[in-house]
């Protein structure tokens, strides 16, 4: 088996995910959906008028109510021979949000997961954004108990790490009743909270996760690629909460400290590397994508 070796070039990937974006648009404009380019996709469309050259993945976001409307819809509405649904907290799939897998591809990760079974193809993710209470003690423990749920989904999911406050986190969360914690996150009831939150998206800090309900309830359309997709018509305030300068890109030498993929086949389906990830050294690693 040959390891660390790009069988299909970035670009190729990226067009790839492209057509599954496509595919998405396509399901949430039959059924009014809102939903929008988020984290680096939305900051390629802004800056880049498509993908971030050295970007490998594709992120949008929707309302979890918009969220739940996809997610019953999909299965009926896409291609079940070309794609899979990943949908959060499903067999075969311990996380906190969605992916849209493209069957018969292959997207090799840093890390090994612990279910043979999870679907490794090329992806979209789809992050929900949920209600972040008006009372102030109660978005801390909001975003405490998402970082309890997060821990468990990554300890069954086979997050590598050399960080011994990371592996305690993981071990203790397996004896936290991580449903209700859950619940108690997404907090279904605050429909008519000023705030939402991405608690279970893009960062793991909690002043870059949280945001007015209108950044993602009001959207534009703005170039990416050959096409045009929905962002929020707040972009500029979104990505410099998550961003900051974000029209300034990462230098060129930080621009590889985070390549989701080690290995992307679009060719041969991941059950053809089965075991490819026992075989990669590597470690926890940082992101760069600006």
């Amino acid at each position: 088996m040959i390891l660390k070796t790009e069988t299909s070039t970035l670009r190729e990937h990226q067009l790839a995910l492209l057509q599954m974006l496509q595919e998405i648009d396509r399901v949430c404009r039959k059924h009014n959906i809102t939903y929008t380019l988020f984290a680096g996709t939305a900051l390629g469309a802004v800056r880049h008028g498509g993908f971030i050259p050295w970007d490998d993945d594709l992120d949008i976001i929707m309302l979890r109510p918009e969220y739940d409307r996809f997610l019953a819809l999909v299965p009926n509405e896409l291609d079940s021979t070309a794609y899979y649904l990943q949908p959060e907290f499903s067999e075969h799939w311990p996380m906190f949000f969605t992916k849209l897998r493209r069957n018969g591809t292959a997207c090799i990760e840093r890390y090994i997961p612990r279910d043979p079974l999870t679907h490794q193809g090329i992806y979209i993710d789809i992050f929900p954004c949920d209600n972040l209470s008006d009372v102030p003690a109660k978005r801390g423990r909001q975003f405490l108990a998402s970082k309890a749920v997060i821990a468990r989904a990554l300890y069954q999911r086979g997050y590598l790490t050399d960080n011994p406050g990371k592996k305690l986190a993981m071990q203790l969360s397996r004896c936290l009743p991580t449903k209700a914690l859950w619940a108690y996150a997404v907090n279904r009831e605050d429909t008519d909270s000023q705030m939402v939150h991405s608690f279970f998206g893009a960062s793991s800090r909690y002043e870059r996760s949280i945001y007015p309900r209108e950044w993602f309830t009001e959207t534009v359309l703005l170039p990416f690629e050959d096409g045009e997709f929905p962002v929020s018509a707040h972009y500029d305030a979104l990505l410099t909460t998550l961003y900051g300068d974000y029209m300034t890109p990462t230098p060129v030498e930080k621009r590889g400290q985070k390549v989701h993929a080690e290995l992307v086949d679009l060719e041969r389906s991941y059950t053809e590397y089965a075991g490819v990830q026992k075989q990669m050294n590597f470690k926890e690693y940082t992101r760069s994508i600006r």
